[in-house]
C-alpha cells in the first residue's frame, strides 16, 4: 500500500516517521511532503499513485480525487471535513476519516483567551501602557455571573461550557441533539441569543449552519453581548457582523476563522471594525494538539488497514 502525507502535520518529520513506523510497521510505502500546496495540479501529482492520503484543511475536491484511480482512503488531519468532496468519495467507495477530538482543549483555551481579552480590554490596556496612558476608559467586567451561551454542544462546545461554569458563569446551550450536561440549560436558538452575554459558536459548516448568524440573529443579541467564532468562517455573515460592530448592535466579537484560509486580505470587511479581535485560524494549533493529531492519524490508518475503520465520516 502506498501512503502519502500531502503536507507536514506540525510536528518534526522524523517524529512523524517514527510514529508511522511504530504503528504501521512495514505495511506501507510512505511518502512525506514537507511543503503545503493547494494547487490542484500539484495535489494530483502528489496523490495520483496513492492508496491513502493524509491532509489537513485545504480543498480536496473531485477534480483532484477523480485523477487518483488507486485512492481508497482519505485521512483528514482535522475535525471538519467540509473541504473534502465527501459525496464523491461515497460514490467511489473511498473511506474518509477525520481526527475528531485532537484540538478540543486547544480551541476551548483560545475561546477563553478571547473572552477574557474582550471582558478586560487586555489589548487596549497594553497599548495604553506603551502610550503612557492610564486605565481610564478601559475598566472591564468580570465573567462571574455572566450568561454564557454555546451554539453546538459537541466535544468542544461541552468543554467550553464546563470551563464557563468554572468561571462562575451561567451556562446555556443550543444544540441539534441536546445532552444531559450538568449545570447547563438547553434553550432554543433565539432564546440563547436574546439571553446570553457571551455567545460562542461550535458548529460544523454544512447547509444548515452556513450563515446561521446574520443580521436578524445579531439584532436579537444584547447590546452588551459579544460573539466568539472559532468554528468556521461562513457560519457568520461577515458583512452583517461588521455592521453590528460599527452600529453598536453588539459590544464586541472575536473571530479565528474567515470565509477563506489565511492570509486574510487586509481590506476584509471585519478588519476595520471596532472591538474586534482577529486571529489567523490558530485555535486548533498547539504543540500538544499536533502530537495528538498525529497519533489519531496513525491509528485511523491502522484500523482502516485492518478492516475496522474508525472516525469514519
Amino acid at each position: 500500500m502506498k501512503l502519502t502525507f500531502l503536507e507536514p502535520l506540525g510536528i518534526p518529520q522524523e517524529q512523524l516517521k517514527g510514529m508511522v513506523e511504530e504503528t504501521l510497521g512495514d505495511c506501507a510505502e510512505t511518502v512525506y511532503y514537507d511543503t503545503r500546496t493547494e494547487d490542484p495540479a500539484a495535489l494530483i501529482e502528489r496523490s495520483k499513485d496513492a492508496d491513502c492520503v493524509v491532509l489537513s484543511n485545504f480543498k480536496y475536491g473531485k477534480e483532484v480525487i477523480s485523477k487518483c484511480p488507486d485512492l481508497k482512503m482519505i485521512c483528514v488531519a482535522f475535525t471538519g471535513v467540509d473541504h473534502v468532496d465527501v459525496n464523491y468519495c461515497r460514490e467511489r467507495g473511498i473511506t474518509v476519516c477525520n481526527c475528531a477530538g485532537y484540538s478540543t482543549s486547544a480551541v476551548a483555551d483560545l475561546v477563553f483567551g478571547f473572552v477574557i481579552d474582550l471582558a478586560r480590554n487586555i489589548m487596549a490596556c497594553d497599548k495604553a501602557v506603551r502610550e503612557e496612558k492610564t486605565k481610564d476608559g478601559l475598566v472591564g467586567c468580570e465573567l462571574e455571573g455572566k450568561k454564557f451561551g454555546v451554539i453546538g454542544a459537541g466535544a468542544i462546545g461541552s468543554r467550553v461550557l464546563r470551563i464557563a461554569q468554572a468561571f462562575g458563569c451561567q451556562a446555556y446551550a443550543f444544540s441539534r441533539t441536546p445532552k444531559d450536561l450538568e449545570g447547563v440549560s438547553f434553550v432554543s436558538f433565539d432564546e440563547l441569543l436574546e439571553t446570553c452575554d457571551i455567545v460562542s459558536l461550535h458548529v460544523p459548516l454544512n447547509d444548515e449552519t452556513r450563515g446561521i448568524i446574520g443580521k436578524a440573529q445579531l439584532a436579537k443579541m444584547k447590546k452588551t453581548a459579544v460573539l466568539i467564532n472559532t468554528a468556521r468562517g461562513p457560519v457568520v455573515d461577515s458583512t452583517a457582523l461588521a455592521e453590528a460592530l460599527k452600529n453598536g448592535t453588539i459590544a464586541g466579537a472575536a473571530v479565528d476563522v474567515f470565509e477563506m484560509e489565511p492570509p486574510v486580505p487586509s481590506d476584509h470587511v471585519l478588519l476595520c471594525c471596532p472591538n474586534l479581535i482577529a486571529t489567523p485560524h490558530v485555535a486548533f494549533a498547539s504543540r500538544q494538539a499536533f502530537e495528538k493529531r498525529a497519533v489519531i492519524v496513525c491509528e485511523n490508518i491502522k484500523q482502516w488497514m485492518r478492516g475496522t475503520p474508525q472516525n469514519v465520516i
